[in-house]
């Protein structure tokens, strides 16, 4: 059952974003032409919303009210559709019934090990397009066969949180989502974000935001358009790196005591199930979503002593001091500076410590504290369960790949 949402304010926060996006005018989604020639996607390959010089293009179709329609006559489009969430959220919206028409790379998952023929059996019976969501003309273009849509998914996300990777995915690609979607008649977007954009001090938190509001401007400007933004606290993946060396015995690594920082981590099928409500659930309507899993929030120590417990060991502790990672981040900022090269390593630097001492709970305006009992709870699943089925099976099918700190 859950708990209450809370709803937000959009973002006011005063957002440094580099040259290149800074200069992007703010115009129509609308922008694309309806067929994409070569020559068409020269021009569209680049700037955000394509230029006026060529041609006028097609009037975009009306946008598609669902709401009273049952999900079996509904069509979503759904982005991001082979990673971590995305795949979970497919799946969940087939499950209730949905037309789903899911994008994908023709090489996708972890370092592009799974096949298109891996891909489409995976999401069956999703219809998959396999497109480049960094192009928005090819995107574009490879979608307008399948419309119309009536809603949208984005679960887009850089996968290292690089500087120029965070802006080219987590802002560009995400616009390009909207562009064509809103191309293809769809009338609400759903996106998924992270709770952590509330305090944005790394470039990716920058990224997201910029999007926000991007998506905010669209809806003021069409009343016909809603958006959801769904920011989950951590997912149970980025807790389970230490399962495995607990089990033989090792000691739990952690910043600080232990308690620097606390979550209420979601699962991904719980997580899905959210993000499939906010399709129909008219008081997610044009809402920022906080939301974690039921309980409540647990510490770096909560977690490794329930770790411990469960594996029937004594518990030990390595207690990393976080002013280490201040210095590590000092000398690659500083190197950085001589060798841009090492942008993106001063940039993972930043990112660890953010995650070492920041909590993923609601930043409450009043105190400036982060708040348990003001983050919203969601679906059934444990961290505790989590943890007893990685003891049992391991960690297939939840790699971290590139996000893996410990």
């Amino acid at each position: 059952m859950a708990a209450p949402l809370l709803s937000a304010r959009l973002p006011t926060n005063t957002i440094t974003t580099p040259a290149s996006i800074r200069s992007t005018p703010s115009t129509s989604f609308l922008s694309f032409p309806s067929t994409a020639t070569p020559a068409a996607r020269r021009r569209c390959r680049g700037p955000l919303l394509a230029s006026s010089a060529a041609a006028p293009p097609a009037p975009a179709p009306a946008a598609q009210p669902f709401r009273a329609l049952p999900p079996s006559e509904t069509t979503v489009l759904v982005t991001g559709a082979t990673g971590y969430i995305g795949r979970y959220v497919v799946r969940e919206l087939l499950r209730r019934g949905h037309r789903v028409l899911a994008v994908a790379r023709a090489r996708s998952g972890i370092r592009g090990r799974n096949s298109p023929e891996d891909v489409i059996a995976d999401l069956a019976p999703a219809q998959v397009v396999f497109s480049d969501v960094t192009d928005p003309a090819v995107l574009l273009a490879d979608l307008s066969a399948h419309g119309p849509v009536h809603a949208a998914v984005c679960c887009l996300a850089s996968r290292g949180g690089g500087v120029q990777d965070s802006w080219r995915v987590d802002y560009r690609a995400t616009l390009h989502t909207l562009q064509a979607a809103r191309g293809l008649g769809a009338s609400h977007f759903v996106l998924l974000s992270a709770i952590c954009v509330q305090k944005p001090l790394l470039e990716f938190q920058r990224a997201k935001l910029k999007f926000e509001e991007e998506l905010a401007a669209e809806a003021a400007r069409d009343p016909a358009f809603t958006y959801s933004i769904v920011r989950p606290t951590a997912f149970f993946k980025s807790l389970g790196g230490q399962v495995d060396i607990v089990k033989k015995g090792q000691p739990y690594v952690m910043f600080g005591d232990g308690k620097l920082c606390a979550c209420k981590p979601i699962s991904e099928e719980d997580l899905a199930a959210f993000i499939a409500d906010c399709i129909y659930d008219e008081d997610k309507i044009n809402q920022v979503l906080p939301i974690g899993g039921p309980g409540k929030a647990l510490t770096p120590l909560e977690q490794g002593e329930m770790l411990f417990r469960l594996v029937g060991r004594e518990p030990k502790f390595i207690k990393v001091p976080i002013q280490i990672m201040d210095g590590v981040i000092w000398v690659l900022d500083g190197l950085a500076k001589l060798f841009p090269g090492l942008e993106d390593a001063a940039e993972f630097g930043k990112i660890g410590r953010y995650y070492a001492s920041e909590s993923m709970l609601v930043l409450d305006p009043e105190t400036g504290e982060y708040s348990d009992e003001k983050t919203p709870s969601y679906g059934k699943d444990t961290l505790e369960q989590f943890f007893e089925r990685v003891i049992r099976e391991g960690m297939a099918g939840q790699e971290l790949g590139e996000q893996t700190i410990f």
